[in-house]
C-alpha cells in the first residue's frame, strides 16, 4: 500500500562570497566546434503519416507508388505483416516512408522498396526475431530496446566499448562468418523495436536511437559499422525520429562539423550530440528519468519489472552553490520507505537521515553525509522507521557552480501490523 506524503524542497544557497576579478573567457577551438554542432541541430518535425495533410503532389506520388507496384505484380506483398497493398492506413504509412526517403521521387522509392523487399526474403527478415542466435552477453549492454522516450518511441540504446578488449572483438568479430551472426543479431534487436510500433497515421511509428561513443573501438568496428549503416539507411527508411549521441569526445564533434554540411536538413535535425559529463542533462530532455537506464543517470535498472510500467519519478534541478534537501513526510511508526535518487554527474554531498515528530527524539542518520563520485548509479535504499516522523534527503551542491539535473521516487508501505 502507499501512502501520498507532502513533499516540500528546501534550498539552501551558498553564504555570500568575495567575488575574484572576473577573468577574461575565451572558448576554445574545440569548444566553439562542439557548441556548434550541438546548436545547429533544430529539433526534427515527425511526419504524421494523415494522408489528408499531404501536399497535392504528395498525394499524387503515393497514388502512383501504388499503382506501379501494383503493375509490378506485388499486390501480395507485406513489410512487418502489413500487406502494402492491403489499402488501409498502416500500408500508406509504410509507403510514405520509403517516399519520404527519397523525397517523393516514385520511381526512386519503388526501386528502394523492391530491393529491400528482396533483401527481405534473403535474409529472412520477418523469422529472425524468433531466432535464438547465442549472443546472451551481448544484452543490454551493446544494443537493446530500453523504455520509450516523452512522446512515446521505443528506445533502442547502442554503446560498443566493450569491443575494447581484444578477447571480446575476437570472439564477436573474429572473422567473416562472425561478422555475419552480428549482424543478423544486431538486425533482430531492431525488428523486435519495429513491433512495438503502430504503423498508424498520428501514431508512434519510429524509435529513438540513443549511442553511447565512450571507449568505442573505431578502426576496428569500421567494418560492422559500415554495414550496420547501410543496411539500416537500404533497408529502413524513416524508422529512426531521432538519434543522440552521448558521452562525444572532442574530435567526434570537430568531424561532424566537417561533414554537416553535406547532410540534409531532416537528417541533421534528427542529431543531437552531447560530450562528455552532459549524459543526464541532454536525455532527460527526450526520456523521463525513470526510463533512463541507471549507468547513464537515470532510475531504471535490469532488475524492475519489464510487465508493468516503471513508477514515476520527481525531477528537480540542483543550481551551482545550492543544497537541495526534500522532506518526505508523514511517514507512520513502522512503515517502511524505499526510495531512489540520483544526479545527474553526481560530484556532490548526498545523505539521508530520519527526523522522527516526536520532541525528545534523536534523528537518525540513515545514510551519513558523503561525496558521491560522477560515474555512480542512481541511490537505492529503504528505511524502516520505529516512530512516526519525515525523511530527509539531502545533496549539497554548494562546492559547485555548475547546475544539475536530478531525480527521485520514493514509495512508503504500512506496517502489516497496523
Amino acid at each position: 500500500m502507499e501512502a501520498s506524503s507532502p513533499i516540500s524542497m528546501q534550498q539552501t544557497p551558498q553564504q555570500d562570497q568575495p567575488e575574484a576579478s572576473p577573468k577574461p573567457y575565451r572558448k576554445s577551438f574545440v569548444t566553439s566546434l562542439m557548441e556548434a554542432a550541438t546548436l545547429r541541430s533544430p529539433s526534427f518535425r515527425e511526419d504524421t503519416y494523415f494522408v489528408s495533410r499531404l501536399k497535392s503532389s504528395e498525394k499524387k506520388a503515393l497514388q502512383e507508388f501504388k499503382d506501379k507496384l501494383a503493375a509490378a505484380s506485388h499486390g501480395s506483398d507485406s513489410m512487418w505483416g502489413i500487406p502494402l497493398l492491403g489499402g488501409d492506413e498502416k500500408a500508406d504509412v509504410i509507403l510514405l516512408k520509403f517516399l519520404r526517403a527519397r523525397d517523393f521521387r516514385v520511381s526512386d522509392s519503388v526501386n528502394m522498396l523492391e530491393k529491400c523487399l528482396a533483401w527481405r526474403k534473403e535474409f529472412g527478415a520477418d523469422e529472425v526475431v524468433e531466432e535464438e542466435l547465442g549472443f546472451k552477453e551481448l544484452e543490454g549492454v551493446v544494443a537493446y530496446m530500453h523504455g520509450y522516450d516523452r512522446d512515446g518511441h521505443p528506445v533502442c540504446y547502442n554503446a560498443y566499448g566493450v569491443f575494447r578488449d581484444k578477447d571480446m572483438y575476437e570472439r564477436i568479430f573474429g572473422d567473416e562468418e562472425k561478422l555475419k551472426n552480428f549482424l543478423r543479431w544486431r538486425v533482430q534487436v531492431l525488428e523486435r523495436g519495429i513491433k512495438l510500433l503502430h504503423f498508424k497515421p498520428g501514431g508512434v511509428n519510429s524509435i529513438i536511437q540513443v549511442t553511447d561513443l565512450k571507449d568505442m573501438p573505431k578502426r576496428e568496428l569500421r567494418v560492422a559499422s559500415n554495414q550496420i549503416l547501410s543496411l539500416f539507411q537500404d533497408n529502413y527508411p524513416e524508422m529512426v525520429a531521432r538519434k543522440i549521441f552521448i558521452n562525444v569526445p572532442w574530435y567526434f564533434s570537430i568531424l561532424y562539423s566537417m561533414f554537416s554540411p553535406f547532410l540534409t536538413q531532416r537528417t541533421k535535425s534528427k542529431f543531437v550530440i552531447s560530450k562528455e559529463g552532459n549524459v543526464a542533462e541532454t536525455l532527460y530532455k527526450f526520456i523521463r528519468p525513470e526510463d533512463v537506464p541507471v549507468q547513464y543517470g537515470g532510475l531504471s535498472r535490469p532488475s524492475d519489472s519489464q510487465n508493468a510500467p516503471p513508477k514515476p519519478a520527481s525531477e528537480f534541478t540542483v543550481k551551482g552553490g545550492e543544497k537541495v534537501n526534500i522532506q518526505i513526510e508523514g511517514i507512520e511508526a513502522g512503515a517502511t520507505i524505499t526510495w531512489d535518487i540520483v544526479v545527474g554527474g553526481w560530484e556532490l554531498e548526498y545523505s539521508a537521515e530520519f527526523v522522527p515528530n516526536a520532541e525528545g527524539s534523536y534523528t537518525i542518520a540513515v545514510e551519513k553525509p558523503r561525496k558521491v563520485a560522477a560515474a555512480e548509479e542512481a541511490v537505492h535504499n529503504s528505511f524502516t522507521s520505529r516512530e512516526a516522523g519525515r525523511l530527509v534527503l539531502s545533496v549539497d551542491n554548494t562546492a559547485s557552480r555548475r547546475r544539475k539535473v536530478a531525480a527521485y521516487r520514493y514509495v512508503v508501505r504500512k506496517s502489516a501490523l497496523v
